[in-house]
């Protein structure tokens, strides 16, 4: 029979005199604190787990080869990264306006047309066509797109680079980019994952931002078909390898400081990327050397920067691009075709004048053959216009991630099939989950004292994975339960002391992402990259708290169903459930504190990626809600404590 819990303080001081006042409470206070598995071995274990499922690039012989290659890999990412669901290819097939606006005269041999257009169904994107005010025939056209830069398609060195491509004949397209410029402050790229949760393609709208940008650009009449050419700085530069590599439309490619393979990123942590750089599942169907290679039956210049104090400096980042991209522009006869440019002056993360002069030649060779034009930049500094005087009229109901998620997640989740074994395996297969987790326990330490024994264990998961814990127990103890804190275990004493006061075995841990196991710097990036490589951060973490309750009862001989699963805080309650629905026979009940209490709250509430990542798991809410899950792990109790 449990004491009322007024008498629980003079019992606790009684049997464990230790913890009895602030300063005797210090040795559980130490014991969850200490150091188990260091403050290194999370970083090399999640590293190591994300090199070994890049996609490797092809053993191929001929260009033939590498052709079928090619076009397998572009249809495999659009297949099953960008439109890998049903409303992400309806958005892909709908029928989008273009609407024009304003055009500013008076400049000297050009004109901006100021335009908008629908990328998708109620969602404009904002853009600025520079077209020369004499045109015959056929010319080149360019998309020029921006990275995260805040003034957006109005920032000086890209206005440049338009307004001198414009002045060398070409038809120039500068589109807003989604989160920047006229965007800014009204949605950030960390949304995007909002429709991964729901079962759509978080990265379908930035495709489609390009795509449809090249579909103005070549409706122009006097637009060719033939010269069509992509640039941008950092995550324009991203955006200039995506679409380039997977629309063959485009001709040249000129990415700037934009990205790297993944391989490369695992161990250069500016490089990791964000949301949009690194999609579910892309790492299992193209690396960015890849996208690279994609290229070699057309042109690409790579520009890299010697002291980039962004990302994607050219030391580490260039050569395995060149290394992958080489080979394949020689198969097909077209390797003075692949051309690469480090900008030492300034060096730091830049599309400045000597990088734009690089692209103006590279154009100049690619698309006036026979013709000697002068890279050198034409001076345009008065004509830069203001940010004001470039924005264009957006509607005031312009769609946005979290109005689509939020429209989205009204009619989620979908009806499960029936029977427990299917939806398990349903539930199972959206955490990427194909079997349990093995577990070698090794034990580091301990002590007895004052009635209590600790111990120390690293818990080796799949020879992958270190998982610390700590279990401390009374002599007799009066059940056994495991401990999970959103804010790691080493500050779960109030809570692991109050089990103690109950007589219980605790069982207190840190699954991957959290307490000792959390990667210390550009962690959440490092969780989009388990993501993008294939695998999902809250089925790894389940299947570790899941795989150390098999561990729990084994070695402590507990009856089936005799241990408790005791959350505290909301993401942990997540992960508590999914691993109560993996683990029926040893985990018996489970008690969520301050839990979630569905994952529409995400949606409701506009989190972003960056500050919850596993709760992002693609596609869990399109079919589980937590009333669902919780239906998983039934007729087992399912305690929510507020």
């Amino acid at each position: 029979m449990n004491p009322h819990p007024s008498f629980a303080p003079i019992l606790l001081a009684i049997a464990f005199p230790l913890l009895a006042d602030t300063k005797s409470a210090d040795p559980l206070t130490n014991w969850l604190a200490k150091s188990i598995i260091g403050p290194d071995l999370a970083l090399a274990e999640v590293q190591a787990y994300t090199e070994t499922r890049v996609l490797k690039m092809p053993a191929v012989k001929t260009a033939d080869e590498w052709r079928r290659s090619a076009d397998s890999i572009r249809k495999s990412v659009l297949d099953n990264v960008v439109f890998r669901d049903e409303t992400s290819r309806r958005w892909s097939t709908a029928k989008c306006k273009v609407e024009w606006l304003e055009t500013i005269e008076g400049l000297p041999s050009y004109r901006i047309k100021k335009l908008r257009f629908e990328m998708m169904p109620g969602w404009w994107i904002p853009a600025l066509l520079y077209e020369p005010l004499h045109i015959t025939g056929k010319v080149p056209v360019h998309l020029a797109v921006n990275g995260h830069d805040g003034k957006g398609k109005a920032a000086e060195y890209k206005q440049t680079r338009c307004i001198n491509l414009a002045k060398r004949g070409m038809i120039v397209l500068n589109v807003e980019w989604i989160g920047m410029g006229q965007f800014a402050g009204k949605m950030s790229h960390y949304q995007m994952n909002q429709l991964d949760l729901c079962g759509a393609s978080g990265i379908a709208p930035f495709y489609l931002n390009m795509s449809r940008a090249l579909d103005v650009l070549l409706a122009q009449p006097n637009a060719d078909p033939d010269r069509v050419a992509v640039s941008g700085l950092s995550g324009g530069g991203w955006q200039t390898i995506f679409i380039s590599s997977l629309d063959t439309r485009v001709k040249l490619a000129n990415p700037v400081a934009g990205y790297s393979s993944f391989l490369t990123r695992a161990r250069h942590f500016s490089d990791l990327g964000d949301s949009e750089q690194t999609p579910n599942d892309l790492a299992m169907h193209a690396d960015y050397a890849h996208l690279t290679a994609m290229l070699a039956d057309r042109a690409a210049l790579l520009t890299f920067n010697a002291k980039d104090n962004c990302c994607f400096a050219s030391g580490h980042a260039l050569q395995p691009l060149i290394d992958a991209a080489g080979p394949m522009f020689e198969l097909t006869g077209r390797r003075e075709h692949l051309r690469w440019h480090v900008n030492q002056v300034p060096g730091d993360h830049n599309y400045g004048q000597e990088n734009r002069e690089q692209f103006y030649k590279m154009v100049s060779d690619e698309f006036f053959t026979g013709k000697t034009a002068d890279p050198k930049e034409i001076p345009s500094a008065n004509e830069i216009k203001t940010f004001n005087e470039l924005v264009v009229p957006l509607p005031t109901n312009n769609l946005a991630f979290n109005p689509i998620a939020l429209s989205l997640a009204k009619s989620l989740p979908k009806p499960l099939p029936k029977g427990r074994a299917a939806q398990l395996e349903l539930f199972r297969s959206i955490l990427r989950l194909e079997k349990d987790i093995t577990t070698t326990a090794t034990k580091v330490g301990g002590e007895s004292t004052n009635g209590l024994t600790v111990t120390f264990w690293k818990l080796a998961m799949d020879k992958e994975w270190t998982v610390p814990c700590v279990v401390i127990a009374p002599e007799k103890p009066k059940g056994t339960v495991m401990v999970l804190s959103d804010s790691g275990r080493a500050m779960s004493a109030p809570q692991v002391q109050a089990l103690l006061t109950e007589g219980k075995r605790v069982v207190a841990l840190d699954p991957f992402y959290f307490g000792e196991s959390k990667i210390k710097s550009h962690s959440f990036l490092f969780a989009l990259l388990v993501a993008s490589v294939g695998e999902r951060p809250l089925g790894i973490q389940a299947a570790q708290v899941a795989a150390t309750a098999r561990w729990a009862a084994a070695e402590f001989k507990l009856d089936s169903h005799a241990l408790t699963l005791e959350s505290h805080g909301p993401r942990m309650s997540v992960i508590a459930a999914c691993a109560a629905a993996l683990e029926p026979k040893s985990i018996g009940s489970l008690q969520l504190h301050k839990p979630l209490k569905s994952l529409k709250q995400v949606v409701e509430s506009n989190w972003g990626v960056d500050k919850y990542p596993e709760l992002f798991c693609f596609g869990l809410l399109e079919r589980f809600d937590l009333p669902q899950i919780h239906g998983l792990i039934v007729p087992r109790q399912v305690k929510l404590i507020d």
